[in-house]
């Protein structure tokens, strides 16, 4: 009772407020809102990075995207966009939530494959990273952020909402050192209330070293119609990697193969009624020794089923009430992990008052149901405040919880136990900030945060010569703080610098031996990136990130890359560690040096959207 009366006394103080100058124009997103919302209208601490189609030959994968964002600590295994983790805020990386197009694709077998996605680079169209946990929206793993990775199949009419009547087909071609190779193709097509958008990724390279070799290859399909009820969408998507994992999990010559089928639907039921449904399968052929899959060798193959239901309703002084149910189920079917399934199913409840350049509140709460009849819940209160049209402030305290993978729970090899009794970890974050928007193109930012983890799961041992055996921390705690200035000088230039910090400590008497995964965060990580026009239609883009790691030597990298934009043959540059760092983002797995990959972009017909 009495935080609800808390919340009825702040919307009225708030609601009590003088409106403020008029507001500019903002980029929207859908992450960390039960509705689209301006960006500089956010409670929360979210980054935008938008991928324009003028700009895909400029990035080598969409993990060059969540590079530009310190907090984002993405651990590759090798180039290419597909073999990574990712932590945010100090979380493990089993702890981050990857969606495409707010849908799930958190993998159940292991954490390790949540960034592989089955869309190809040249379809995504933005990425909106949440920081801090996300539970109470998106249930299980939004412990430390959620990414959620957007497509858009074509251009709308600003004043209508319908489709522009469009078409298109590109092609793109490139090579480089270390046996590299590309070749991409999209081919869209859009009338006013419907469109289809197909595209392909094949990207290959024989490896810096030997057993490092890969071959991605992704296809999809995307298609959106418009009728009275509301708009339909549908995402069929498939890839096919297979590649060389020496020293990836441990000192071995390994090798692997991981295959993804995926399958969205949307559904508006009117205005205020949604509907969605999406399949996930993933395999994984997994051989230890490279040259005698006798040896060792895992076939794991899992399936994730979900749906929901969503609905909003307007209540009066700027109200919004937003309420659903989901359902998830998951089965994996393994020669190492055995067969097992399980089913959650959740409702939530959110209350958001928001008013332009005044005011915001947000409060929520989610049950969610799982195993025998047990019950994770994780509520969420966020608000922000308008101190004058140009600066605002903003808290948040969030709770989040995650279920156990079924490698964590089931998996052994000649170095890794996985322990049954595992119990579920559980995380309280609090956050607050501020934001100046000092000019219509310089806009500050700063972040203060901690997150108390409960029962983290990890892989610990106590000598080099033992196993990794999975188990629960009791206590830890993660406090950071983030920084970020943006400034646009000039139409089509773009320049950030961006900090962040983080202490991690236990907070119990549990000893803590040698750990595998969540003693190895940044301690501190910046980045200066810039992006824009050269000259007339030559666009670049440079990245200078500085990392150091906990209990590590720190390293520099700096990448750059220039493409032409006009006409229909467009030729297209890209650099990467210029200055040749011999470095690991993870212990042991060696990361390339200087690579350089030159290509053309060619425009059968159709333009930049």
């Amino acid at each position: 009772m009495k935080f609800w009366l808390l919340i009825a006394t702040f919307t009225g103080v708030l609601y009590a407020q003088q409106a403020p100058p008029a507001t500019r124009t903002d980029s929207i997103v859908v992450i960390g809102s039960v509705q689209p919302v301006a960006l500089a209208e956010v409670d929360r601490d979210i980054t935008l990075l938008p991928l324009p189609e003028k700009e895909i030959p400029l990035w080598n994968s969409w993990f060059s995207l969540l590079q530009l964002d310190p907090a984002l600590d993405l651990q590759q295994r090798a180039p290419g966009g597909f073999q990574a983790d990712l932590s945010i805020r100090g979380a493990t990386f089993g702890q981050t939530l990857v969606l495409l197009n707010g849908m799930r694709v958190n993998d159940v077998q292991t954490g390790h494959f949540d960034l592989d996605l089955p869309i190809p680079l040249d379809i995504i169209s933005n990425i909106e990273v949440l920081k801090g946990s996300g539970s109470a929206f998106y249930g299980s793993d939004a412990i430390g952020g959620v990414v959620n990775v957007r497509t858009e199949p074509a251009p709308r009419d600003s004043a209508r909402g319908n489709l522009l009547d469009t078409s298109e087909f590109r092609l793109l071609g490139g090579a480089g050192n270390f046996g590299f190779n590309q070749q991409h193709a999209v081919a869209a097509i859009a009338r006013q209330h419907w469109s289809e958008e197909i595209g392909f990724a094949r990207d290959f390279s024989t490896g810096f070293i030997p057993d490092r070799d890969y071959r991605n290859l992704a296809l999809s399909s995307l298609s959106l119609v418009k009728t009275r009820l509301g708009a339909t969408s549908l995402l069929l998507a498939y890839s096919d990697r297979p590649y060389g994992a020496d020293q990836f999990y441990g000192p071995y010559p390994a090798w692997e193969r991981i295959k993804t089928w995926f399958l969205a639907a949307h559904q508006d039921l009117g205005q205020n009624t949604q509907a969605d449904f999406a399949f996930r399968r993933h395999t994984d052929l997994f051989v230890l020794f490279r040259d005698n899959p006798a040896i060792y060798t895992n076939r794991h193959l899992d399936d994730s089923w979900q749906g929901d239901l969503r609905r909003h309703d307007k209540l009066p002084f700027h109200g919004l009430l937003s309420y659903g149910v989901e359902g998830l189920a998951e089965s994996i079917h393994s020669n190492n992990l055995g067969v097992h399934d399980r089913k959650r199913a959740s409702g939530y409840v959110f209350y958001e008052i928001r008013s332009a350049r005044r005011y915001s509140l947000s409060a929520g709460i989610r049950e969610e149901v799982y195993g025998t009849r047990q019950v994770a819940t994780s509520p969420s209160l966020s608000g922000a405040a308008w101190l004058t049209g140009r600066i605002k402030l903003r808290a948040a305290a969030t709770r989040a919880f995650r279920l156990p993978s079924y490698t964590e729970l089931y998996y052994s090899d000649p170095a890794d136990l996985g322990n049954p009794n595992l119990k579920p970890e559980s995380a309280t974050s609090y956050e607050g900030g501020a934001d100046a928007y000092l000019r219509t193109s310089l806009h500050a930012s700063v972040t203060v945060f901690q997150r108390r983890d409960t029962n983290v799961i990890d892989y610990v041992r106590a000598n080099p010569g033992a196993i990794w055996q999975a188990t629960n921390f009791d206590k830890l705690h993660f406090t950071g703080v983030e920084a970020a200035t943006v400034w646009e000088p000039r139409t089509g230039q773009h320049l950030s610098v961006t900090f962040s910090a983080l202490r991690g400590i236990s907070a119990s008497d549990q000893q803590i031996l040698q750990s595998k995964y969540t003693f190895n965060y940044p301690v501190h990580s910046a980045v200066v990136a810039w992006n824009g026009t050269v000259w007339k239609n030559l666009i670049a883009r440079t990245r200078l990130g500085v990392l150091d790691r906990l209990n590590q030597r720190p390293y520099a990298l700096w990448d750059v890359s220039a493409g032409y934009t006009a006409g229909r043959v467009r030729p297209f540059l890209q650099l990467s560690n210029l200055s040749n760092t011999s470095y690991q983002e993870i212990v042991g797995v060696a990361m390339p040096g200087r690579s350089i990959v030159g290509g053309v972009e060619f425009y059968v017909f159709g333009g930049n959207r």
